[in-house]
């Protein structure tokens, strides 16, 4: 560039009037666009510093949010933490009651196979017994049928 800058220097010198100049202005220009193509997109300093502060900003914006989301997940996962543990207790007193409940059906279970021996017991003897006074009846009548 300093190449055009000088040669437009020199031309701006030997012009005679302005007419001359403003051509060497104008042809200047025409062969930085044609060296330079896309100078128009070419970024300035200012851009570049203004479009790193937007960038800036944005991440700062977007630390935030995260920030944000992270406590949000923490409350969530605190708070279903606090669930699970509140549904573990309840879980456990309902086990806790259906074991007493089991424990008495089967101390009832027992009670009723402990009655039932009793009178299971109680009706052998009585079998036993009404076979004894059938012998005894049997013996008796055969005695007196020999004895008569």
């Amino acid at each position: 560039m300093s190449v055009v800058a000088l040669h437009l220097y020199e031309k701006l010198n030997e012009a005679a009037n302005d007419k001359e100049r403003s051509k060497a202005i104008v042809d200047a220009f025409s062969e930085l666009e044609e060296r330079y193509p896309n100078l128009k997109d070419v970024a300035t300093q200012r851009d570049l510093s203004e479009t790193e502060l937007r960038l800036r900003k944005e991440i700062e914006q977007v630390r935030l949010e995260t920030e944000k989301v992270r406590n949000e997940i923490k409350t969530v996962e605190s708070n279903l933490q606090l669930e699970i543990k509140t549904i573990e207790a309840n879980l456990q007193k309902e086990i806790d009651k259906t074991r007493i409940e089991i424990e008495k059906v089967r101390a009832e279970v027992k009670m009723v196979e402990v009655n039932l021996t009793k009178e299971l017991h109680k009706h052998t003897l009585w079998v036993i017994s009404g076979i004894g006074s059938i012998i005894m009846a049997i013996k008796l009548l055969d005695w007196l049928i020999a004895h008569l």
